[in-house]
């Protein structure tokens, strides 16, 4: 299992979550995933941690945030491909039926919207799929 990660700062701790803010480094571009990951994108970008033992935490506290890289292609799938092929489907599908140009934009939003209706329904599930983990950095002398 290939393992992501990136150092981070812890910006804001709560009970059981832990704010961080990745920073983009140039290890990113040994990982598989570096052209679709939304962390190689910008220079900062701040994730929430779900942490048992968040209190051993504090703002300002260097850490290493890890994720598998698996999990990381399946974000992309979910965020960028699966909602490309619902847009071309349905725009290419409502086509074919002699649907005005209007009607067929106008139901491909539709489609889209129900997308993200649907996956704002099982973001619960959707997110416990997604396990970031973070531990204090270590900095070697």
């Amino acid at each position: 299992m290939n393992i992501a990660t990136h150092p981070g700062v812890v910006t804001d701790v709560k009970k059981g979550r832990v704010s961080v803010q990745i920073e983009s480094v140039s290890a990113c571009a040994s990982c598989q995933a570096h052209s679709q990951c939304g962390f190689a994108e910008s220079k900062n970008k701040t994730v929430e941690v779900p942490d048992a033992h968040w209190q051993q935490y504090s703002v300002g506290q260097n850490v290493t945030v890890r994720i598998d890289q698996s999990r990381g292609l399946l974000a992309v799938w979910i965020a960028y491909l699966l909602p490309a092929l619902i847009l071309i489907a349905a725009a290419v599908g409502l086509s074919l039926t002699g649907l005005p140009e209007w009607a067929v934009i106008l139901s491909v939003f539709a489609f889209l919207g129900i997308y993200i209706l649907v996956l704002y329904l099982s973001r619960k599930k959707i997110e416990s799929r997604f396990t970031l983990t973070i531990e204090e950095l270590k900095i070697e002398s």
